[in-house]
């Protein structure tokens, strides 16, 4: 069977007319998750950019975590196409989150945090893959709850609620931004006991004793404001992961309204699914 992959070189220099005959069936070298036949459509014509595409992963594949990224032009000289061919190619890697760039380079980026669905925080998620959690605090501040989030959560309307705003850090990278919202009657000294470069779950159990109950959670794709941007350093452009997330505690009673942006070049969820 023709190797798919042998496809990408050949349309380097022009666009293939004439369809491969064997890209049908799986490739003996295809990775799990990978796309199927290297995404190379059944007719085998394949657009520049992603053929350019194709190589630079390949080459991304034999630098390391941060090494420095050929310019445009060098790559441009090295696959004999346009700059604009090449800039195409390095914007869908750079929204993948396969590189980043740093000061005027482009560099390697490191692999995607993978948080789990569960009732773990994101602090336990982040430890786990051996890198360090923080939070930098935007607003805690306290306000009567407004008839939506009454309507949400159980809470009632009018009732003084906070409302705590942290951008989330992973090795002090920024990785996303979280607003929660709880009554204040639940933790009436919240602004005064809680430290907000920390775990609030470990601040409602530890400090509070309060156990944790059942969550509703509602993911979606979305783009940042330009505002969310701006606090988390991306660009309005890149899409994001929201996550909507109603928290209850073990007697039932709502705990915590949650909205947490994740970047999606620097993010993915997993969960295990048993019967």
């Amino acid at each position: 069977m023709e190797n798919p992959n042998d496809a990408l070189d050949d349309s380097l220099s022009s666009l293939s007319d004439t369809p491969y005959d064997s890209l049908t069936g799986y490739p003996e070298n295809q990775a799990p998750g990978a796309p199927i036949r290297s995404g190379i459509p059944e007719h085998g014509r394949i657009p520049k950019y992603y053929a350019v595409k194709a190589q630079v992963a390949l080459l991304i594949d034999e630098l390391g975590e941060g090494d420095l990224l050929p310019t445009e032009r060098d790559l441009a000289l090295r696959y004999e196409v346009a700059r604009e061919t090449v800039r195409q190619a390095l914007r869908e890697l750079l929204l993948e989150g396969r590189l980043r760039r740093q000061g005027r380079g482009t560099v390697v980026a490191g692999a995607k945090l993978e948080q789990p669905l569960s009732l773990a925080s994101y602090t336990e998620g982040v430890r786990r893959q051996g890198r360090t959690p923080g939070r930098h605090l935007i607003t805690l501040e306290r306000f009567p709850c407004p008839p939506a989030l009454a309507a949400e959560t159980g809470l009632e309307r009018g009732e003084p609620v906070w409302h705590m705003e942290r951008v989330l850090l992973a090795d002090d990278e920024r990785m996303g931004l979280e607003s929660t919202y709880a009554a204040v009657a639940r933790m009436p000294d919240l602004d005064r006991e809680f430290t907000p470069d920390s775990s609030f779950y470990a601040y409602l159990r530890d400090r509070l004793g309060v156990t944790l109950g059942d969550v509703d959670e509602r993911i979606e794709t979305v783009l940042a404001t330009p505002r969310e941007a701006l606090l988390i350093g991306t660009p309005p452009a890149l899409p994001m992961l929201l996550i909507h997330r109603v928290s209850r505690d073990a007697e039932g009673r709502p705990l915590e309204r949650v909205r947490t942006l994740y970047r999606g070049d620097r993010f993915s969820f997993t969960t295990h699914l048993g019967r």
